[in-house]
Formats: C-alpha cells, sequence, structure tokens
C-alpha cells in the first residue's frame, strides 16, 4: 500500500476539529475542489492520487495511490481520482468595511458551505462566523463549498464583542422584521444569519436594531420558516439588487 501508516493515521484524525487544529491541516476530496485550491493561496500539504490525475505540483507532494487505496481513506461514497491535504492558512484580522455576511451559532456543515458559495456568486469576500458556528475546514463543509472557500475570507470571532465594536448598520434575518422589500438596504452593512433551530441569539438581538424579513406568500401561511442558507440567498438577492 502507498499509504503509509502515519498518513493514515493523520488522514484519519483530520476528521475531528481538535486534530485539524493541531497539525494545521484540512482534507479536500475530489478534481474540482482540489483543483480549485491548487489554483489558489491554500498550500498543498500531500496530494493522494490516482495515476489518471493530472497536476503540476511538485512530484515529492503526490502519492500515487489505487482507487481502492483511495477507497480507504475517503469519506464520499464514490471517491473521484484524489484527496489533497491543505495547510490551514492563518487568519487575518476582520475587515471594517464594505459588505460583510456574519453566522451566529450555524451548525450544518451543508449549510455553511452552501453560503460560502452564495458568499462567492454574490461578491461578498468576507464571511464572519460566531466561534460556535461549525468549523469551515470540515470536511463537509469543504465539499459542500464547491472550491469557493478559496474566494471568500472566513474569521470566527466573539459575535457579540465584534457587533458592539462595527460602525457598519446591521441588520438580522427576523420574522418579525421589516418586509425586506420595502426596506431600503445599504452597500456596506452586516447581515447576521442565525441559528437553524433557534434564529439569531438573544444577547445579538440585543445589539442589531434593524430586523428585516422575508414575507410569506403562501396561501396558508403555515410554513414555519426557511432554511438558513435558502434565506441568505433571497437577502443577498436583495441586498445586491439595492445596490
Amino acid at each position: 500500500m502507498s499509504i503509509s501508516k502515519n498518513q493514515l493515521k493523520i488522514i484519519t484524525s483530520l476528521s475531528q476539529k481538535k486534530y485539524r487544529q493541531k497539525h494545521n491541516l484540512f482534507i479536500a476530496e475530489g478534481k474540482k475542489v482540489v483543483d480549485e485550491l491548487l489554483n489558489s493561496s491554500f498550500v498543498i500539504d500531500t496530494l493522494f492520487a490516482t495515476e489518471d490525475f493530472i497536476t503540476n505540483i511538485s512530484s515529492d507532494r503526490i502519492v500515487w495511490v489505487s482507487e481502492k487505496e483511495l477507497q480507504k481513506i475517503s469519506n464520499l461514497k464514490t471517491p473521484n481520482k484524489v484527496l489533497g491535504i491543505f495547510k490551514i492558512p492563518d487568519e487575518r484580522l476582520p475587515e471594517k468595511s464594505g459588505f460583510t455576511v456574519a453566522l451566529d451559532a450555524v451548525n450544518d456543515p451543508g449549510n455553511l458551505g452552501t453560503i460560502i458559495r452564495l458568499c462567492d456568486w454574490f461578491g461578498v469576500r468576507q464571511l464572519i462566523c460566531s466561534k460556535d458556528t461549525v468549523d469551515c475546514y470540515n470536511q463537509k463543509v469543504v465539499q459542500a463549498s464547491m472550491g469557493s472557500l478559496k474566494r471568500v475570507s472566513i474569521k470566527y470571532v466573539a459575535l457579540e464583542a465584534y457587533l458592539q465594536e462595527t460602525e457598519l448598520p446591521t441588520f438580522i434575518a427576523d420574522m418579525e422584521g421589516t418586509n425586506v422589500y420595502k426596506t431600503q438596504l445599504p452597500k456596506e452593512a452586516i447581515l447576521i444569519m442565525g441559528n437553524e433551530a433557534n434564529g439569531i441569539s438573544n444577547g445579538v438581538k440585543a445589539i442589531v436594531k434593524n430586523k428585516i424579513s422575508i414575507p410569506r406568500f403562501g396561501e396558508t401561511q403555515e410554513t414555519e420558516s426557511l432554511n438558513v442558507a435558502t434565506a441568505t440567498a433571497i437577502l443577498l438577492s436583495e441586498f445586491k439588487r439595492s445596490w
């Protein structure tokens, strides 16, 4: 087997946040995601690839494996040619201007990955996450982001303190807020999206004055709420349209 016992141990451990932080490494799988990260500022540690994977990176960073070997280290149901281990970059201080999305305890990796893609789609370069939001280097987040991770700067902060210090107007998505389709939205602002089950935390609600909502148009008006990623897409579209 081309993969050493030590490499196998590290790959397995990176499924847990504490070991990603310990080794300062994360996993990306599949040709599209890995190619995106290879063509970015992310630094490759080791690439495990089948012989039909084409790349121009230094051969001392590549471990050539069979499809069977790749399957042993993959978390995908159908492994796709390559698994890359990348170095987690140093986190920079948040930017104080422009438009920012902030997440308050978003727990689902799929939702975070989709929101990263949405930020990329709508040209939002900074995503602020509360410390209890799921780790952006969780493998499911990396997969769901589909390479957008390289174009969106993600920072984890004490969210309440961050919001108290900002001079930008802040908005939360709230069912009791004003209709977003009838609200004048600024070009520079912070849009805060909440936890899947509980919405925005009380501490953040106490800080933020601007509340916006997406009205329900269904005849029965019985739909309880929208998925946080779906709601983010709608609100980002409205903010962008207002610019």
